[in-house]
């Protein structure tokens, strides 16, 4: 019989569980800076499970950076809106 692989999420939840010593160390505040970036990766799962040919953490990072990327353009676009509207 062939092996049986763990799905996405249960890679994820691996993934977030093995760094749980490392989100102790941190700060208050970088806890929960963290857990937003691996909420923002768990956003992208289903995209995750079609990159098979990388690392899992590396496409999650991916995934949080891709969301990081998205506010950063959003409030790019909040300056622009801002700086039109004075003049």
């Amino acid at each position: 019989m062939g092996r049986t692989l763990s799905s996405i999420t249960q890679v994820f939840l691996q993934e977030q569980a093995a760094f749980a010593r490392f989100r102790r160390a941190l700060r208050r505040e970088d806890q929960h800076a963290l857990d937003d970036l691996f909420v923002s990766a768990r956003q992208h799962l289903a995209a995750v499970s079609y990159a098979a040919h990388a690392l899992p953490f590396e496409v999650f990072l991916l995934s949080m950076l891709l969301e990081e990327h998205k506010e950063v353009i959003r409030l790019r676009q909040m300056l622009e809106d801002l700086q039109h509207q004075r003049k």
